[in-house]
Order: structure tokens, then sequence, then C-alpha cells
């Protein structure tokens, strides 16, 4: 049986087998949030105000149970356009809590996204690189996709920050990955772009400092380090951790990042 995939990045989508229904095709825009929602939420039952505050995050319609069941009743109809027998998938109204019933093989992006960074994670602590790519790839390619973006929500902008989270943690174990294969240029990219999408990240300044010292580019590293101070007492008022200063302190004294290296002469 074909594993039904569900897509909750870019365009919202239902995929099972042969069957595609497209966001168009979920009750409008509600109907998208409605499903998004419960869909991020699929193990465990939501309660009618949290479903409701997440279509009408700025204020509910008079009807709102009318409305609320109109969505309802039309998501269930798309789940049937998409193949699913009524035993397979649905949408179950019980006691004040709704739950988006799926089957049990159901592939979600943004589960597969997590799934894969900490698959990819524990791959490149044994040493198994290819596999480690090739799930960070996953990864990288699911989190880079936007979050509804045409909505804003509270709930929408966690889900976006995890996001951000995730494609950072796919681009480390790339940048990693790249620099243990000698391909420093492209270890570089994948390192500036995790500081581009989360720049008060200071492990992220660290692995970019530790890349130029290996690229034999001392200066550029502590130039990184300067930065990294500037942003964070500028946007925050804070200072670099003691982790980040002794890395700085060891590249401005010897251009090192070994911690155990000898001091280079003067």
């Amino acid at each position: 049986m074909a594993t039904p995939r569900i897509y909750l990045t870019g365009r919202v989508s239902i995929e099972n087998g042969e069957m595609l229904v497209d966001e168009r095709r979920l009750a409008g825009r509600q109907g998208r949030l409605a499903f998004v929602f419960l869909a991020i939420d699929r193990h465990r039952t939501v309660s009618r105000d949290e479903l409701v505050s997440a279509i009408w995050p700025h204020g509910q319609p008079r009807e709102v149970e009318t409305a609320l069941s109109a969505i309802l009743s039309k998501l269930r109809a798309a789940l049937k356009t998409a193949g699913f027998r009524r035993d397979d998938a649905g949408i179950d109204v019980r006691l004040g809590s709704i739950e988006l019933q799926l089957p049990a093989n159901a592939w979600i992006d943004v589960e597969a996204s997590a799934n894969s960074a900490d698959e990819a994670e524990g791959a490149l602590r044994t040493g198994d690189r290819q596999r480690a790519w090739s799930l960070s790839n996953v990864v990288v390619s699911i989190a880079r996709r936007p979050f509804l973006p045409d909505e804003e929500a509270p709930w929408i902008e966690n889900r976006r920050s995890k996001l951000r989270t995730l494609l950072a943690r796919g681009l480390q174990c790339l940048s990693t990955i790249s620099a243990t294969q000698g391909e420093e240029s492209l270890a570089l990219q994948y390192a500036n772009e995790i500081v581009e999408i989360e720049p008060f990240r200071e492990t992220a300044y660290q692995h970019l400092m530790r890349l130029h010292v290996q690229m034999g580019n001392r200066a550029e590293a502590l130039r990184v380090f300067n930065c990294c101070r500037e942003l964070l007492k500028e946007e925050l008022g804070a200072s670099p951790s003691p982790e980040t200063e002794a890395l700085f302190l060891r590249i401005l004294r010897d251009g090192t990042c070994d911690p155990g290296a000898k001091l280079s002469p003067s």
C-alpha cells in the first residue's frame, strides 16, 4: 500500500497514491489553517477552543460553531477525495476535542524533517557521513520551504522558528561533512547561511571561525568574532559566551582552534 504523504510546508497538499488534493480544495483559507493545525498535532486531541483560536487568531465570527462545523465537514470531504476510506482517515469530534485521524504509515513533511535531523546528527557522530549527508538534505529541502507564508499567528511563528532551527541543524551537518571532505568553500556557504537564518546562534559563529582557520584565513576568523560581538551588543546588550571568547583568544594568540596546540613562533 502506498504511503500517504502530507505536505504542510510550501503548498499544503495531500498525496495518496495517484490522488492529489491541493490546498485550494481544503475549504479555503480557514480550512487550510485548520488542516495544518490538526496535522501538526495529529498525535493528540486538540481542544475546540485551540482550533478556533488557530483558525481565527484575530477574533472569531458570530456563528463560530456553524462556521467550524462547515470547515470540518469540508475537510472530511477533502480526505475522501484524496482516496481515504472512512476507517483510514477522518476528523473525530467528541467532548469538546477534535482529532485528525490518519493511517499509521502517513508521512508528514515537518515530522520527517525533525526525525531526519536527529538521525543525521546520530549518523555523523558514528562516522556514517554518507547517510548523514542524505538525511541532512532531507532536512534542508523541507525546512527551506515557507510555512503558511501569507498568514500570521503565534502558533505559526512558533512553527517557523522550529523549522529555522531544523534548517540550521541540517546545514550544520552539511557544512561539517563538506569540511571533512576538503570542500571548504561549500562548507563556508552552508555555515554562512546558518548565521543568516539564526544570527544569534553563537555555535554558528564558532563553526564559521573554525572553518576560516582551517582554510588558513585567521583574519577572517577574527572578523567573524567581531561581527558576533557587535551584533550581540547592539541587539541584546550582551557579550559573547565564554566558549566563543576562548576560541577567539586561541585564534588571536596562536592562529589555531585546538586548545592543546603549541604557540606559533611570534
